[in-house]
């Protein structure tokens, strides 16, 4: 048994803002459940976490593989506190809508809206059981109808369809007393980021925050840094 008997599932976990996740929420006292696409590394990432984390294979763009990753989290563990969707693909800043790159374009959909999607679908059942589940979509600013300008068509176009499934989803499960809520991390010094971002762990802060809202905290709502952005 973990200091907080909970459990976390984070996607796409083996690197950047998912693996920082996965630390954060160890150190708090989670059995972290770390989502990835290849097990053997996951494996030797899930290792690193002082014993509070395994790997369970989860290629959120693969149309089955959220309802058996969920059938094995329920046989395995029996309970499900909290999922993060943070798989994400395609940051296409070269790209323009105008000449639209459409097999980007699809991938990027796949992953970041079909996958946390199905990922949610699958692992809702064991939320609601949790009796004060917490879902976190890891978004971004550039899926905010605000502030959206030119550039990164698929990246921001999918991001802000997310931010739709997020309000979406916290209107059905308000009444089971599962908080959902998007997130975006800011720019983020990560493979996809890039060069030049804010530390990883600061970014992953404000997810761990969304992930441990107590039960009056807010849901269907945009957040960074625990302070409201602009849909």
């Amino acid at each position: 048994m973990t200091e907080t008997g909970k459990v976390a599932l984070v996607t796409g976990a083996n690197r950047g803002l998912g693996l920082e996740t996965s630390r954060q929420l160890a150190s708090l006292g989670f059995k972290v459940l770390m989502g990835v696409r290849d097990i053997a590394m996951g494996e030797r990432v899930a290792g690193s976490l002082a014993g509070q984390a395994e790997a369970i294979e989860l290629d959120v763009a693969d149309a089955n593989a959220a309802a058996n990753a969920a059938r094995a989290v329920e046989r395995r563990h029996g309970r499900l506190d909290v999922l993060i969707n943070n798989a994400a693909i395609h940051y296409d800043v070269d790209g323009r809508v105008l000449a639209p790159d459409w097999a980007v374009i699809r991938e990027a959909f796949e992953t970041n809206v079909f996958g946390a999607w199905r990922v949610a679908a699958a692992f809702a059942p064991l939320l609601v059981a949790s009796g004060e589940g917490r879902l976190v979509n890891v978004s971004s600013e550039g899926g905010s109808l605000t502030s959206m300008g030119s550039g990164a068509p698929a990246y921001s176009t999918s991001k802000v369809t997310l931010n739709a499934l997020t309000r979406v989803l916290a209107a059905e499960l308000r009444s089971a007393r599962v908080l959902v809520n998007s997130v975006c991390p800011g720019w983020v010094a990560t493979d996809m980021g890039g060069a030049g971002g804010r530390p990883v762990r600061d970014g992953a802060a404000g997810i761990v925050w969304a992930a441990t809202l107590p039960d009056d905290g807010p849901t269907g709502g945009f957040f960074r840094d625990g302070k409201r952005l602009p849909w």
